[in-house]
C-alpha cells in the first residue's frame, strides 16, 4: 500500500470510529493539561475528548485556581491539580492533551507526559520552540514508543484524499509551486509566521515532502530586521523579530514552496491558506474553513479566453456534494484528529501529523530567522543551528 493509499484508508477507519461505542473495550484514561493565561486550554483540546465514547477524562491540571475550577466544571470531574506533574504521577493516564496555546511550556509538559507513562499525547501547535526541543521530544517517543500527534487538525481533513488523487490522475498537470500566505492579521510576519505558519508548512511539507533548503527576508517597518528588533514573542515563541516575512523552500519533490506574511495586509475571505499551482490549474487550501479545498481548472499563469469557476472539492471529490455530515465540526473539533491518534495506538503507526511532521514546521520555522540573520544566506536541512536562530542576536 502507497502513502496516498494509506492516507485514504486511514482518513475513513478515523471516521467510522464516530460510531464506535467502546463497549468492548476498556475507556483509556484521558489527562488534561491546561494553563489558564499562558494559553488557556487551546481551541477546545480538552472538551473534544468528551464526544468519545472509548475514553474517559479522568482528570485536569492547571496552576491557575479559577481556571481550574472552570476547567474541572467544564469536564464534569471532581478532582483538579494545580500542579501537572503530580497528576500525571498520581495517575498515569494513557492519553495526554497537552492545551495551551502558548508553546514555552509544552516542552517540560510533552517530556513529564513520556516519563509518566503516556500511550498517546495529543499537543496544540506549535508543539515547541526550537528544533533541539523537538529533538529530544522525539527522541523520548522513539524510546518509549509513545503516539505523539500534534494539532494540525486539517491535515486530518478528507478533502487530502481527494486531492491526492486529482494530482496523481494530472488534473493540476505539472506542479509548478506551492504558496503560503499567514493571517496577516496584527500578527503579520514573525508571530503569523509561528503560530499560523506552523498549519501552513505542515501542509506544505506534505504536498511538497521534506524541505531541502531555505532563503528568506524578515524585516521590521520596511527595512531588514536586526539585533535591535529581536524582543520576546508573544505566546511563549522566544526571540522574536518582524512584522514582515518572505521565504522560499526548495522542496524534496523539486518544486519550490514559498510563504509570506505582512502585517495588517490580510484578507479575512481570502487568507491563511496554501496554493498548488500547476500548468494545467490550481488548488486552494482555505485553513479552517469548509469547503477546506477548491479547485480552478485552466493555465495559472497567463490568461484565458473562458471564464473559470473555483469547483468545491469534497472528499467525495471535485463539484460533489460533501457526504460526511457535520464535517466541518469534525474537523474544527479535532475529532478526527484523536481518532485518528487512538487509531494509531490501536495499529501500532504514526498518527497522521506524528512528531516528526511536526518537528519539519519546527525547523522550517527557524530556517526562516536562519537564513535572514546569515544575510538571506541559503541555509539547508537539517539545520546546523539547533536553537531558536534569534537566540544568537539576544
Amino acid at each position: 500500500m502507497n502513502r496516498r493509499e494509506f492516507i485514504g484508508t486511514t482518513l475513513g477507519a478515523g471516521l467510522a470510529l464516530a460510531t464506535h461505542t467502546g463497549a468492548e473495550e476498556r475507556k483509556l484514561r484521558v489527562a488534561v493539561i491546561g494553563h489558564t493565561g499562558r494559553g488557556n486550554y487551546g481551541h477546545g483540546l480538552d472538551v473534544v475528548w468528551l464526544a468519545l465514547p472509548e475514553v474517559e477524562v479522568v482528570a485536569v491540571a492547571d496552576a491557575d485556581a479559577k481556571g481550574l475550577a472552570a476547567a474541572q466544571k467544564r469536564l464534569k470531574l471532581a478532582k483538579g491539580y494545580a500542579d501537572y506533574r503530580a497528576m500525571l504521577a498520581e495517575l498515569k493516564p494513557e492519553i495526554v492533551a497537552i492545551a495551551p496555546r502558548f508553546v514555552d511550556e509544552h516542552y517540560d509538559m510533552a517530556l513529564a507526559a513520556i516519563a509518566a507513562g503516556a500511550r498517546g499525547i495529543y499537543c496544540e501547535k506549535p508543539f515547541c520552540r526550537s528544533p533541539a526541543e523537538a529533538d529530544e521530544i522525539v527522541a523520548a517517543c522513539e524510546k518509549s514508543g509513545v503516539k505523539f500527534a500534534v494539532a494540525h487538525r486539517n491535515r486530518y481533513h478528507p478533502a487530502i484524499v481527494a486531492v491526492d488523487k486529482l494530482l496523481k490522475e494530472g488534473a493540476l498537470g505539472k506542479l509548478l509551486e506551492l504558496r503560503a500566505r499567514g493571517k496577516e492579521d496584527q500578527r503579520g510576519g514573525g508571530l503569523d509566521l509561528w503560530v499560523l505558519g506552523a498549519h501552513l508548512f505542515n501542509l506544505m511539507n506534505y504536498f511538497g515532502g521534506q524541505p531541502l533548503a531555505c532563503a528568506a527576508t524578515v524585516l521590521q517597518g520596511g527595512n531588514p530586521a536586526t539585533r535591535a528588533d529581536v524582543q520576546e514573542g508573544a505566546e511563549g515563541v522566544g526571540p522574536l523579530a518582524g512584522n514582515e516575512v518572505h521565504a522560499r523552500f526548495e522542496m524534496e519533490n523539486g518544486v519550490p514552496a514559498f510563504f509570506d506574511s505582512v502585517q495588517n495586509a490580510g484578507d479575512k475571505a481570502a487568507g491563511f491558506g496554501v496554493q498548488l499551482i500547476g500548468t494545467k490549474g490550481v488548488i486552494d487550501f482555505r485553513v479552517d474553513t469548509e469547503p477546506f479545498a477548491h479547485l480552478l481548472p485552466g493555465g495559472a499563469l497567463h490568461p484565458q479566453k473562458e471564464p473559470r469557476t473555483w469547483i468545491p472539492v469534497s472528499s467525495a471529490g471535485p463539484g460533489q456534494p460533501e457526504p460526511i455530515a457535520d464535517l466541518a465540526r469534525l474537523v474544527s473539533s479535532h475529532q478526527l484528529a484523536v481518532r485518528d491518534l487512538l487509531a494509531a495506538l490501536r495499529e501500532n503507526r504514526a498518527p497522521l501529523c506524528d512528531i516528526r511532521a511536526a518537528r519539519t514546521t519546527i525547523e522550517m520555522i527557524c530556517a526562516v530567522f536562519e537564513s535572514h540573520r546569515l544575510g538571506s544566506q541559503r541555509v539547508t536541512f537539517p539545520l546546523k543551528t539547533r536553537e531558536n536562530p534569534l537566540t544568537k542576536w539576544v
